[in-house]
């Protein structure tokens, strides 16, 4: 039986059309359309419920120790306020989840854990715990919202002050009060956008979602309309299907796609969250025993007619030589992208292919990731 957030009735309330997903009821998208959505957080700014995802604290005296163990980036010279990216590999290599770490203090860390996998997650990291550290899966009492886009930070100092703020891409501030609640934020997102992620207490998340709405100057009693992003609103409610679309084209990762159990990070691309030179975490011998990797994580522009979506078999000379991984039509860019991972011999920008989709080779083209980027 599907869980709902603290904000499902904000969501029906702006009708929001309802989807199951990691074990959630949330919004696919809203009457606005994924369309709209997705250009509101490139051109301005959307606000997305992610309360789905999981969250978990590791305090003690061993908890860095934990952490290094845990995770392949290198997270012994940390600052306080400072988050990483990085996967958590199995014995053999194979990438467990990607997710966050939040340094508090030495001896404090928030995880940020993907929803789909937060019970294997949480059972794993109990599983290899070593030495004083106190382990406490807190995702049933933490809101998370998303607000991404270029506006995002105009429509947050509406609510608190600027200098309290993190300022530096992938940093946090504990205890900010917007609007009178105490939020962690942190400048961090999976849209490509400038934007931040607020952690809130349940009871605070309907307040939270509101007031930024309304700091947005969105409508929340007029939803109906569909509205013109540019005249009509700073900032929309945003679902699940703009979430992925922006993430592809700005060619991030999703677990279960670009990378699962068998795929390890030096396969999809991920090498720069893989210290190698760590003295020890788990899977570090599984990936060192791999070798130089032989497939690779490629961007595919869709020259023929037709979308390629996931799973669609990747051909050169009617050979195949890889699977997609991800892929749709992308509103901001205007034409059918994909990622898949392929033989690393066939990886080449440039590189010409045909994905077979649904029975017809439709023409590709390798090229450079990220497909989006936004500027500075």
């Amino acid at each position: 039986m599907e869980r709902k957030t603290h904000l499902y009735d904000c969501h029906v309330k702006a009708a929001g059309k309802i989807v199951p997903f990691a074990g959630y009821l949330l919004p696919v998208q809203y009457e606005t359309g994924v369309i709209t959505e997705h250009m509101a957080v490139r051109g301005s700014a959307g606000l997305f419920d992610v309360s789905h995802m999981g969250e978990v604290l590791l305090k003690g005296k061993d908890a860095l120790k934990n952490v290094q163990l845990l995770v392949t980036n290198d997270c012994g010279q940390m600052y306080d306020g400072q988050v990483k990216y990085s996967p958590m590999c199995n014995e053999n290599g194979g990438v467990v989840d990607d997710l966050l770490v939040y340094q508090k203090s030495p001896e404090e860390f928030l995880i940020v854990i993907n929803a789909a996998n937060r019970f294997k997650d949480v059972e794993w990291m109990e599983a290899h715990l070593v030495g004083e550290v106190e382990f406490t899966d807190i995702s049933d009492d933490i809101s998370q919202l998303a607000l991404q886009g270029p506006r995002s930070k105009e429509i947050l100092c509406k609510l608190t002050q600027e200098d309290k703020l993190p300022v530096k891409y992938y940093s946090f501030r504990e205890d900010v009060d917007v609007a009178g609640i105490r939020c962690l934020v942190s400048k961090t997102g999976y849209t490509g956008e400038d934007g931040y992620e607020l952690y809130c207490k349940n009871d605070d998340a309907v307040k939270l979602w509101q007031v930024l709405l309304d700091a947005g100057n969105y409508d929340i009693e007029n939803n109906n309309k569909k509205p013109d992003v540019k005249e009509d609103y700073v900032l929309i409610p945003c679902g699940l299907g703009a979430r992925d679309t922006l993430r592809l084209e700005a060619a991030m990762p999703l677990y279960g796609h670009e990378m699962n159990d068998d795929i390890s990070p030096l396969e999809t691309g991920l090498g720069f969250a893989v210290k190698l030179t760590k003295e020890n975490f788990i899977g570090k011998a599984g990936i060192v025993s791999r070798g130089e990797p032989k497939i690779a994580r490629v961007g595919l522009n869709i020259t023929g007619r037709g979308i390629a979506r996931e799973a669609c078999p990747v051909y050169v000379d009617n050979k195949q030589i890889g699977t997609t991984t991800s892929g749709t039509h992308c509103p901001y860019l205007g034409r059918p992208i994909a990622m898949a991972l392929v033989d690393k011999e066939h990886s080449a920008l440039g590189t010409l292919v045909e994905v077979d989709v649904r029975g017809r080779r439709i023409a590709a083209e390798v090229v450079t990731l990220p497909f989006y980027k936004r500027e500075k």
